[in-house]
């Protein structure tokens, strides 16, 4: 398996390709783009496994990108204050601390693509 790092119009996605032996769908560009897309999912879908670091989620308000981390594990935040900024439909988005705390994980980086509702850090 590798795995590639791809953009399409803005959007990244990770891509995980698996080597076989078969070579007849490979070539056609149609079937190979929807599978791009499903694995781009799973690493959103992954970090509510990291999410256990800490007991307050911070969560995506809508899908995008994520375009900067403002926060660090360690750090403590106020409520209000940006943990993370997510790109969407060409405006940054700062998702911010539900209330106070100290920063236990950050469950994603810079580029993820990310839906609504994913967890994006947790607090203590």
């Amino acid at each position: 398996m590798k795995n590639y790092t791809i953009t399409v119009n803005g959007n990244v996605y990770d891509v995980v390709v698996e080597e076989g032996t078969s070579t007849g769908t490979a070539n056609a560009a149609a079937p190979a783009a929807p599978k791009a897309a499903p694995k781009a999912a799973p690493k959103a879908a992954a970090a509510p496994k990291a999410a256990g670091a800490g007991s307050i989620k911070i969560e995506a308000g809508a899908a995008g990108k994520v375009f900067k981390i403002e926060a660090s594990v360690g750090q403590a935040v106020k409520a209000g204050d940006a943990v993370v900024i997510v790109e969407a439909m060409k405006m940054e988005i700062p998702v911010v601390a539900p209330q106070d705390g100290t920063v236990a994980s950050i469950d994603v980086s810079v580029g993820d693509a990310v839906e609504a509702g994913a967890t994006l850090a947790t607090l203590n």
